[in-house]
């Protein structure tokens, strides 16, 4: 047997392995979207079956009864803005630290690096939040969002402005450029997509995270869309095809973009790791 030939079958089984993982990742989402559609007592069989009448209702029901017009909004609005200080603190702080090579520069470096490691502490969080007088406000979280995401969004955008030339900040420079002309209209659309991976990254990573709102948010109509579903499942425990569609909707926008933007953020990524 060839060379050739062992490498095609050892690519047919990995392959055939991918989609056996793949098909054990979708069975639940499957189980999930056809739950969503049926009735209280056909949802409990939690099979593949198709519902014997597709019950559309239970998403009216969902929104109406579950808030998830103001929980959407608050989502929208905590992911939007902390998305957009996210990127422009970390690609500003990643311009000044790639183009310095001193050691106070690969200093602060390796401490946004450590960011990547060290866990969050809820409770030093907590008492920071309060000594500052906005606890329990959106803003609070719109801040810890930026902050929690800055770390990989450091890594990323330094590994890419490095393999920028540094002759385009000199040409500029000697043109009569300012440190922030150059950034803003020399080095910022270059990392267009760069841009676009950390802005998808930390909208999924916000949108789905559930943590930070239960210790951070409390009053209601502040929660987001999966406070939502944990509000929602305190109320409706036992039925599980109003939880199913609570989860869809939940999980829908982020679906979404993922999937028009999953090229971002291949690209992006490799893009950012070059030299991070």
């Amino acid at each position: 047997m060839g060379y050739t030939r062992k490498l095609a079958i050892r690519n047919y089984v990995v392959e055939g392995f991918l989609l056996l993982a793949s098909l054990l990742i979708l069975l639940p989402l499957v189980i999930l979207i056809l739950g969503s559609f049926k009735t209280s007592a056909e949802v409990l069989s939690f099979s593949l079956s198709l519902p014997d009448k597709w019950q559309f209702s239970n998403y009216v029901r969902v929104f109406e009864e579950g808030g998830l017009s103001r929980a959407f909004l608050n989502s929208i609005w905590i992911t939007g803005i902390s998305s957009i200080i996210n990127i422009v603190a970390s690609s500003a702080a990643s311009f000044i630290l790639a183009r310095r090579d001193t050691k106070l520069s690969n200093t602060i470096y390796m401490y946004f690096f450590m960011g990547l490691i060290a866990p969050m502490s809820i409770i030093t969080t907590i008492r920071v939040v309060q000594g500052l007088g906005f606890y329990g406000s959106i803003s609070s979280v719109i801040l810890i969002y930026a902050a929690l995401n800055t770390a990989f969004s450091v890594f990323l955008y330094s590994g890419f402005i490095k393999t920028i030339p540094k002759a385009l900040d000199e040409v500029a420079f000697l043109e009569g450029a300012s440190v922030f002309g150059v950034f803003f209209r020399i080095v910022t659309p270059l990392i267009l997509p760069v841009n676009a991976t950390v802005a998808i990254m930390v909208f999924m990573s916000v949108w789905n995270d559930i943590t930070i709102p239960v210790y951070f948010l409390t009053n209601s109509s502040t929660w987001t869309m999966p406070l939502s579903i944990y509000n929602f499942y305190g109320k409706y425990s036992r039925d599980w095809n109003l939880i199913f569609a609570n989860l869809v909707l939940t999980s829908l926008p982020v679906f979404i973009l993922y999937l028009f933007g999953q090229k971002y953020i291949v690209s992006g990524l490799t893009a950012g790791a070059v030299k991070g």
